[in-house]
């Protein structure tokens, strides 16, 4: 049996009250709980994501519920950094 590894993305789901946060552990994997914002981070399978999203908007004490950008954003930074390099390089010239 070979292990796969499944895409995960991270949901912050917005409580009127943190009490029933134990609830959502039936959902996905708790990271973390804000006390002072009211919010969880619930990790859940990719491919669950807008089925869980409606669900968890059905909740009672679930003001609403954000999916988190990640999967989304273009991680590559190609050139980036050579243009950081020859940006201080000019400015340590005029000096």
């Amino acid at each position: 049996m070979a292990f796969t590894i499944q895409p995960r993305q991270s949901l912050i789901v917005y409580t009127y009250s943190l009490k029933q946060t134990r609830q959502l552990k039936r959902y996905g994997t708790v990271m973390y709980v804000s006390k002072k914002m009211r919010y969880v981070v619930l990790y859940v399978n990719r491919e669950d994501v807008t089925k869980l999203t409606d669900q968890l908007t059905h909740l009672r004490f679930v003001k609403r519920v954000v999916a988190s950008s990640r999967p989304t954003i273009n991680e590559t930074f190609n050139g980036v950094a050579a243009e950081m390099v020859t940006t201080t390089e000019t400015e340590d010239d005029d000096e």
